[in-house]
């Protein structure tokens, strides 16, 4: 073979590792644009102008070993799924419940989190976990949050459950609210109660709703940008090595941490075998 043989097939050669590695390459290069709600701790706040919390800290290490470009913008909670779905930002990053409804709308990673409910009252008030949740009382929670709905299916329409559901736009306004004599209780995640906890708000839990609800970060629907796989082997390799659990002791000191992944519902489409970045 001639220099310029070789030299041609060296050419045709770096062409086509140059295809081959194109759609992670422009993946790498793309600002993606991960949705958040700042007012939701311990999993994603703002704090002198940062953002922070667990969720915030984990797509931070994802991004940096999976060779991503990530920014976080801040968003109402009521908007954040129908901006994803709408493909207004690239992946949802926060503390959110995996949910048949949501599920149709939206991608899942395999699920890092489970959580149940905790019932708030101020910490003088004499309601327990029944009085605080029927009686004539009025209950807060975070507008299309899972929270909200299952008050309104379970409690506020139900004709025997003397109850009235407020919602709001984040958790701690209605905690305010709460506290300022405008609500009886607050139901919200047994992380975010306890962070509240944590923080000396006058408060306290004075019951559980069990729900063992799996928590995930979410694409849109059918992957179009392709995140999944690098967003579940990323979760993973912080699962493994111990990153994930020093990032939830340092919002979280008093959690335990669950096994990745969660439960995985059925009803998911991306959960199914075999799923990207976790199965193969």
């Amino acid at each position: 073979m001639n220099m310029r043989e070789k030299l041609c097939a060296l050419i045709s050669g770096a062409a086509l590792l140059a295809v081959a590695s194109a759609p992670s390459q422009s993946l790498a290069q793309e600002t993606l644009t991960a949705g958040v709600e700042a007012a939701f701790p311990p999993w994603a706040y703002v704090e002198n102008g940062e953002f922070k919390g667990i969720a915030i800290d984990a797509m931070r290490e994802i991004a940096k070993d999976e060779g991503l470009n990530v920014e976080f913008r801040d968003l109402p909670w009521p908007s954040l799924i129908p901006a994803l779905s709408r493909g207004r930002i690239d992946l949802l990053v926060t503390g959110l419940n995996v949910t048949p409804e949501r599920a149709e709308v939206l991608d899942f990673t395999i699920p890092w989190w489970e959580n149940d409910d905790e019932v708030l009252v101020p910490e003088d008030s004499d309601l327990n976990l029944v009085t605080a949740l029927c009686c004539g009382a009025t209950v807060g929670a975070q507008g299309g949050a899972t929270q909200a709905q299952w008050l309104e299916e379970n409690l506020a329409d139900n004709e025997n459950v003397d109850l009235a559901v407020r919602t709001y736009e984040d958790y701690v306004i209605a905690v305010e609210d709460m506290l300022a004599g405008r609500l009886d209780s607050v139901v919200t995640s047994t992380d975010t109660a306890e962070s509240f906890l944590a923080n000396d708000r006058p408060i306290k839990i004075v019951g559980t709703i069990q729900q063992n609800q799996p928590q995930a970060l979410a694409v849109q629907k059918g992957d179009p940008n392709g995140l999944l796989e690098s967003l579940n082997r990323g979760i993973l390799k912080l699962y493994n090595d111990g990153r994930w659990a020093e990032i939830v002791h340092r919002y979280s000191p008093q959690a335990t941490i669950r096994q990745i992944p969660t439960t995985m519902p059925d009803y998911v489409d991306s959960y199914q075998e075999p799923i990207s970045g976790y199965s193969e």
